[in-house]
């Protein structure tokens, strides 16, 4: 007889080797979101300052080669060209994941991806809810906004508040982004692909493959690689499709291990690209689309008020704020409930609803799909007011519950410091 394997557990610290790369990760996300942070500001105030014209004028300034259709505006640049290399990381972190991390243990990977999907469906359902009671149905096309997690900024957040909570629900946090970045994708580029150009996405392959062939050598030389990913997202931003989807694709064909490799390799392609790749996509490209999606003309307490009195503000707003924690707890309560698998012992339901607050930080894939979905609309500066505000809105109620059980920890962490008799942690607080 096989040994009965052991019992489940939801939020568990995963294995040591994903654990050590993950909090490497954590490390570096977290400055970024720190960037982004202070872009958004930059950008907010600036957009509402006396000199706001000028501000108006940079973000429109084009430039680029007309003959090749690329004389873009200075914020499509941020949004087609620098989120590629913010998706191209995205990319290879989900293959990495997938392919040699704790996602690829099915166990491992239910509670994230449940929580993923639950995640995106839940808040959708509230923002087409709201936007049909308020007779808004020509705004239905945003109704993704309100699925997406920013990781950097969630990060930056969680970073300020806390000092002592459980390594696992960081963890967590990053792998429920990877999944959702992975549902973002496909959101993207099925439904926000219009006047599709089959001629194009079909050249796009050519380089994409040379791409892929010699990325699997040892040591691909960036002066192949650079022109031949560059030539990928022009095609691709060609055809169509939203130019960013080039990053993902471009990240799949990077393998996870050498061929002639053994698998447990300390550093593999995917990875070692990875690491050289973050800093630019977390120090450079999302802190830039940040500064320039985010400038709104608020005008003011009555200028905010009008602009969340739209449905599809509005929408946005309670999809990020009740819609997303909903989807992403309720899902981890719904695997307990019916796969008997109990919450790791480190932690507590309120550690569950706190995480799940958080992950309502939408920001910049929100922002992203709000360009798409509202592209010179009128209500696209109302889509940015409600971004920045639901996303405020849960950082703020998850920084209240965090702090209170990072208080809770520390506490709990003294005790045994001091070996005093510990409490178990869901009861301290």
């Amino acid at each position: 007889m096989h040994p009965p394997q052991p019992q489940p557990r939801l939020f568990s610290r995963g294995t040591l080797p994903e654990a050590s790369r993950i909090a490497h990760v954590l490390r570096g996300e977290t400055t970024g979101g720190l960037l982004l942070m202070a872009a958004a500001v930059a950008a907010l105030i600036w957009a509402n300052s006396p000199a706001s014209s000028s501000y108006f004028d940079l973000r429109e300034f084009t430039i680029g080669p007309e003959a090749l259709h690329l004389d873009l505006s200075l914020g499509t640049w941020a949004a087609d060209g620098l989120l590629a290399i913010f998706f191209f990381v995205a990319g290879l972190e989900l293959k990495r994941e997938f392919v040699a991390g704790d996602l690829r243990d099915p166990r491992r990977a239910a509670l994230p991806v449940a929580a993923a999907v639950g995640g995106m469906l839940v808040p959708a359902g509230v923002f087409v809810a709201v936007v049909l009671a308020g007779g808004a149905e020509e705004g239905l096309r945003g109704w993704a906004i309100p699925t997406a997690t920013d990781i950097a900024f969630a990060l930056a957040i969680l970073a300020i508040i806390s000092t002592h909570l459980p390594v696992a629900l960081r963890t967590f946090l990053l792998t429920l982004a990877v999944v959702d970045d992975l549902l973002a994708i496909a959101v993207i580029a099925i439904f926000y692909t219009s006047d599709l150009d089959l001629a194009m996405l079909g050249l796009s392959l050519l380089p994409l493959l040379a791409f892929g062939l010699l990325v699997q050598l040892r040591k691909s030389p960036a002066i192949l690689l650079l022109p031949l990913a560059l030539v990928t997202w022009a095609l691709v931003h060609e055809s169509g499709v939203h130019a960013t989807v080039a990053g993902v694709l471009l990240a799949f064909t990077v393998p996870v291990h050498h061929e002639d490799g053994p698998e447990e390799e300390a550093h593999g392609p995917a990875e070692a690209m990875e690491h050289l790749v973050r800093p630019l996509s977390a120090g450079l490209a999302v802190p830039v689309f940040a500064f320039f999606a985010s400038g709104v003309a608020v005008g003011g307490v009555s200028g905010l008020g009008e602009s969340l009195r739209d449905p599809v503000a509005l929408g946005i707003v309670l999809g990020l704020v009740l819609g997303k924690p909903i989807g992403v707890a309720g899902s981890a309560w719904l695997l307990h409930t019916f796969t008997h698998a109990d919450l790791d012992s480190d932690l507590s339901w309120v550690d569950v609803v706190g995480l799940s607050l958080l992950a309502g930080v939408g920001f910049t894939v929100s922002l992203l799909i709000g360009e798409l979905a509202f592209d010179g609309s009128d209500r696209q500066d109302a889509v940015v007011v409600a971004v920045l505000v639901g996303s405020l809105a849960a950082g703020s109620l998850a920084a209240i519950v965090l702090r209170a059980r990072n208080r809770t920890y520390r506490r709990l962490i003294e005790r045994e410091e001091t070996d005093d008799p510990a409490s178990d942690p869901a009861s301290l607080g």
